[in-house]
């Protein structure tokens, strides 16, 4: 499938790590960005690859091209649980609510409801995302059959599984698809027992693979870990050796001193959370410190059961403005840097360097944002108006592998939405 987008707005990311938007062309050759510039200077490349024959030509009427939205933490098949158990702290939430119904689950129902989530995430802009849940490799076969992109990571804790179940799934869905690939980790601390830590460090030293965890989200759980351990989460994960090739923490709200230097020293990333954590009462993560630091920052929706909105303009909102009520200095991250977490940075945290900008070569995992509307208006800043005023109502076009999944408010997955939708209600209403 060749695509020439053409008449289009292009927004680049330049060696400074910031953002500017040209006017031009943007050509895909398969699933792969094959040019991208104001339509001249092209016949070195014809004369490499050849007259490209077009499936399709688009007309993107002076709207913006961009990188799609990286999702670097979620827990998809949680769409089932959307708006059930609301309004309690994240214990109580987990163990009480969470827990129960997800003793409930086969393949086929978490089949089924990560297309669910697959829809919505196609809805606001997002190629990829970086999920954990259970039987990964039916997540990977719903992402694949869907053709949209997903990274997973182990769930793995003292309540089921096995360090040999997930090196058996890091194979299976590293060698499933090319848009599925699998990283060692766990759920957190407060549900694994050292002993078991221990293995999941050997694994990662084996496979040379990072290690992610949901990390100092609440109070309670760092407290909690000192008291156990006589150190925070992050602190006993380095010293039984997790991350020597790296990995990082899902929410990182309650990050020490010592903390912030062993991300420093692996290269970790530090994923945010912010309507979940609000929703949850958790806390506020230290962003700007992050950035300060020089941590990578990615940004994540979490799952639909306590979000519980699959939207990646609302968490880029909340990223920056309670970075500015934490520090109280309304200037202390600016737009560019919270667009690079929710594209470039949640693609390093995932490890998908080939789909982290719009250049040729990169992987045609790109959306179309329509500017024709009003909270697009005026273009004083185009990315600051995606970051401060932007909605899913704009997302007019989602791409993924030079394949449009999402055009105008209509998928193309494979998948009739009023199914999928029946579907999940069944699911819930059927459960104890």
């Amino acid at each position: 499938m060749n695509t020439r987008f053409y008449n289009a707005r292009i927004l680049l990311l330049n060696e400074a790590d910031s953002f500017e938007v040209i006017k031009g062309e943007l050509w895909v050759k398969g699933d792969l960005i094959c040019y991208v510039g104001d339509g001249s200077g092209t016949e070195e490349l014809l004369k490499k690859e050849g007259p490209l024959c077009w499936n399709r030509q688009i007309d993107v009427q002076d709207n913006l091209l961009m990188p799609g939205f990286k999702d670097a933490h979620t827990h998809t098949a949680m769409t089932f649980l959307r708006s059930y158990a609301d309004d309690l702290p994240l214990q109580d939430w987990l163990f009480q609510q969470v827990f129960p119904k997800e003793d409930q689950l086969t393949e086929q129902i978490v089949y089924d409801l990560d297309i669910l989530g697959i829809m919505e995430y196609l809805t606001s802009g997002i190629t990829s995302n970086f999920d954990m849940y259970y039987f990964p490799p039916v997540n990977a076969k719903a992402s694949a059959d869907c053709g949209f992109r997903t990274v997973q990571v182990s769930g793995l804790n003292d309540f089921g599984g096995t360090v040999e179940q997930m090196e058996e799934n890091y194979h299976i869905v590293n060698e499933m698809s090319s848009l599925t690939t699998f990283m060692v980790g766990f759920h957190a601390e407060y549900t694994t027992s050292v002993k078991l830590m221990e293995q999941i460090a050997d694994l990662a030293r084996k496979l040379k693979s990072p290690v992610f965890m949901h990390n100092s989200e609440t109070e309670k759980e760092v407290r909690e870990c000192i008291e156990r351990h006589g150190m925070t989460p992050t602190q006993i994960t380095d010293k039984l050796g997790m991350y020597e090739y790296g990995g990082g923490g899902y929410h990182c709200v309650y990050m020490d001193d010592r903390d912030i230097e062993i991300f420093k020293k692996h290269g970790m990333t530090a994923v945010t959370n912010p309507s979940s954590n609000l929703k949850l009462a958790s806390g506020i993560a230290p962003v700007k410190r992050f950035v300060d630091e020089g941590i990578n920052v990615a940004i994540g929706t979490d799952g639909a059961a306590s979000n519980n909105c699959l939207d990646m303009f609302r968490e880029m909102f909340l990223t920056s403005a309670l970075a500015k009520v934490r520090e109280m200095d309304a200037e202390c991250i600016h737009a560019d840097k919270i667009l690079y977490m929710a594209t470039t940075g949640g693609a390093r945290a995932m490890g998908l360097y080939d789909c982290d900008r719009l250049a040729p070569g990169k992987k045609a995992d790109l959306i179309m944002i329509d500017l024709q509307q009003p909270n697009m208006q005026p273009e004083n800043n185009i990315v600051k108006n995606l970051v401060y005023s932007g909605s899913k109502q704009n997302v007019k076009m989602t791409m993924i592998d030079g394949r449009i999944l999402y055009e105008d408010q209509k998928f193309d997955i494979g998948f009739e939405p009023e199914q999928v939708y029946r579907r999940a209600n069944e699911i819930i209403r059927s459960m104890k």
